[in-house]
């Protein structure tokens, strides 16, 4: 029996207009009834996700999130961090100065926010999605052991694509590197992925790995797809995804969470 369904935000539990079906949020809440534990798993920060939480009611002294893709794993009404997987001032200006000689525009969150040395128009939209301040900084003056949560290079895909063709391969070595969207490419801490993030959770709940299905649809879904008992790969999914997924369902049109929901947790009872 399943005991814990971690869910994908952008092209998995919302659909293209960012709104969540109305089967959808009777699904999970069926789902919650039957003691599931219900985790969102995002690349965002809490802030850019708590609407939905309130949506859904996931904001109980009970309820966990996976934030910037496993990063930071909370508590989402107290806030309390139960895992951190972060990386330092050092690794950002290492990213900021490969970027400039991949001529590849660069944004970073730390503990103010997301800041940028220039803002581009997907460092606009990333402060817009997630109704976030962006903060102009020179990132020649982060300090070195300074705590930063994720590096994201932000450029137009087929720009991003030839970038990641450059990139050093020790790189993969260093850190997760993950694409969550067509033009954005994500470094964080070697640990800091949604697989981590979702094996931390479970950890603390002592809920078992065969007990947990994950859901998703890009790059930064695999490592918790693969480590689920259950790893679904929506039917929009990029390949990759699908590739190593235990099971396709639906689109995220198509309410393709629900569709997981009742056939692996409320018809299996």
């Amino acid at each position: 029996m399943y005991k814990l369904i971690a869910v994908d935000m952008d092209g998995t539990l919302l659909r293209e207009d960012k709104t969540i079906s109305e089967e959808t949020i009777k699904a999970i809440n069926r789902a919650k009834a039957k003691g599931i534990k219900v985790v969102l798993a995002t690349g965002r920060p809490l802030e850019g996700i708590e609407k939905y939480l309130e949506e859904l009611n996931l904001i109980r002294k009970e309820d966990y999130a996976l934030t910037y893709n496993g990063a930071i794993v909370q508590n989402t009404l107290t806030k309390k961090v139960i895992s951190n997987n972060l990386i330092k001032g050092s690794d950002l200006k290492y990213l900021y100065k490969l970027s400039k000689e991949l001529k590849i525009n660069i944004h970073a969150f730390d503990k103010s926010g997301c800041i940028t040395p220039v803002m581009s128009k997907y460092t606009e939209l990333e402060g817009t999605i997630n109704k976030i301040n962006v903060n102009l900084v020179d990132f020649n003056t982060i300090k070195e052991e300074e705590d930063i949560i994720k590096v994201m290079m932000v450029e137009e895909p087929e720009k991003l694509e030839e970038a990641i063709a450059k990139l050093p391969k020790e790189l993969y070595d260093e850190y997760t590197i993950v694409r969550s969207a067509p033009y954005f490419l994500e470094f964080l801490n070697k640990q800091g992925n949604k697989g981590e993030g979702v094996r931390m959770i479970a950890q603390y709940l002592g809920i078992k790995q065969e007990e947990v299905i994950c859901v998703g649809d890009a790059g930064n879904d695999v490592h918790m797809i693969k480590y689920a008992g259950l790893g679904v790969a929506m039917g929009n999914a990029f390949d990759e995804v699908k590739e190593i997924a235990d099971f396709i369902t639906k689109t995220n049109e198509e309410d393709g969470v629900a569709h997981v929901i009742n056939k692996f947790i409320l018809k299996a009872s």
